[in-house]
Order: C-alpha cells, then sequence, then structure tokens
C-alpha cells in the first residue's frame, strides 16, 4: 500500500477524532502527573456508529500489517468492545475470519469460570487497545497469552503518543518493542497529529502547543 494513501488514512482518523471531541485541546493533567496539549479519550467512541467506523481503522491497519494468520485479544476493559468491533470488521470488509478473546479483571468460578473468554487463545495473537501509557496493561496481556502456551506477536493501538517513559529517552510503544519483542501497529501518532494540525487553518494554533509539548516531553529516535 503506498504512503499517499496511509497517509490519507491517518489524516482522516483524525479527522474523525476530532470531530467527535475525542481528541481534544486545552490542559489535561495525565496520570504520569505531565500537563497535555491534548487528550485522547477512546471512550468516547461510544454508539455502534462511531465504535464500528474506529473498528475500520483498526482492521485496516492490521490487515495490512499482519498477512499471516492470527487472533486478536483485547485486554480488559477498553479492549474488549475494540476486540469484538474490529474481528467484526475484517471479517465484513476484508474476509478475514478472526477469532478474538478478551481477560476479566477477577477470575470467575461459576459457570465456563476460568479468566479468558471467547476463543481459546493460541497460535499468532494481536494485542489490541487505544492508547497506551505506561504498558502495564501490555504487559499483562502478554503473560497471560504466554501462559497458554501462544504467542503475542503485535500491538494494534490507535494513538502512538510517543512520549518518553525512560531514562533513556524511549518512550511506550519503544519500550514494548525492545523489552517485549512486540512489533507496534498504530493507526496514527503524535507527529502525525501535528503534520495534519499545520493542514487545518482553524487548528493551527494547537500545533505549536503540541510541538512545544514534544520537544520536552518525545522520545528518543521515534
Amino acid at each position: 500500500m503506498s504512503k499517499n494513501i496511509i497517509k490519507a488514512r491517518e489524516h482522516e482518523f483524525l479527522e474523525f477524532a476530532i470531530q467527535n471531541e475525542v481528541l481534544r485541546f486545552g490542559k489535561f493533567t495525565l496520570k504520569s502527573g505531565r500537563i497535555s496539549p491534548y487528550f485522547f479519550n477512546a471512550g468516547l467512541f461510544n454508539t455502534g456508529t462511531l465504535l464500528g467506523r474506529l473498528a475500520r481503522f483498526y482492521a485496516a491497519s492490521i490487515n495490512e500489517a499482519e498477512p499471516h494468520d492470527f487472533m486478536l485479544f483485547g485486554p480488559a476493559y477498553k479492549g474488549i468492545p475494540i476486540a469484538a468491533a474490529t474481528a467484526t470488521a475484517l471479517a465484513e470488509i476484508h474476509g478475514r475470519n478472526v477469532p478474538f478473546a478478551f481477560n476479566r479483571k477477577e477470575i470467575k468460578n461459576h459457570g465456563e469460570g476460568g479468566r479468558i473468554v471467547g476463543a481459546k487463545l493460541s497460535g499468532r495473537v494481536v494485542i489490541i487497545d487505544d492508547v497506551i501509557t505506561a504498558g502495564g496493561s501490555v504487559r499483562e496481556a502478554v503473560d497471560i497469552i504466554k501462559s497458554k502456551d501462544a504467542e503475542p506477536v503485535s500491538l494494534a493501538i490507535a494513538l502512538d503518543r510517543e512520549e518518553k517513559i525512560t531514562d533513556a529517552g524511549r518512550s511506550t510503544t519503544q519500550d514494548i518493542r525492545e523489552r517485549m519483542g512486540l512489533k507496534v501497529h498504530a493507526i496514527t501518532s503524535l507527529s502525525k497529529l501535528i503534520e495534519y494540525l499545520r493542514t487545518i487553518p482553524h487548528l493551527r494554533s494547537k500545533a505549536k502547543y503540541l510541538e512545544d509539548y514534544r520537544d520536552h516531553y518525545g522520545a528518543e529516535n521515534k
């Protein structure tokens, strides 16, 4: 697929997120204590139409990046609806009948029991989530997948914030690649968001705030 098509898809996704106020600009205190000029809240993809469209972006990205067979794993809680909707989009749009599973926060001792819901974890597994901050949910997902003798191969996310989280200046996604050996498939990133804002007259002023934030907190060698 050409870079122009990928760029157009990223810009379409950013327009979609901004129009629906999933991606907002202002002053937001993050869990890390940093004051961010933007915030991405995937929980606001909260209607069938919005979730369905979000899933199509995930499906296009994953279908392109993962030519071999795989299944999806959605970490509780935000990863659950994303995994289910993306599996649907992969089947309906790309003709790929992909199994999916997710975890409970607590082990269930009645009914079917256990901690995993959905398809049996096996083979190549793509973890799917919204935005990764410290990477704790990914580490937990990797441990769950490996405990079932399956192979975690990649992580699919909506937005790579490209922020450094280590003294060495690595971002969460860099750390996931290096420490966990996972590929990371992001629909878009902070760099692409800044690029996009520069092209939109009424949003161009926001780009400077994001550039300043990236200069201060951005990871090295993204």
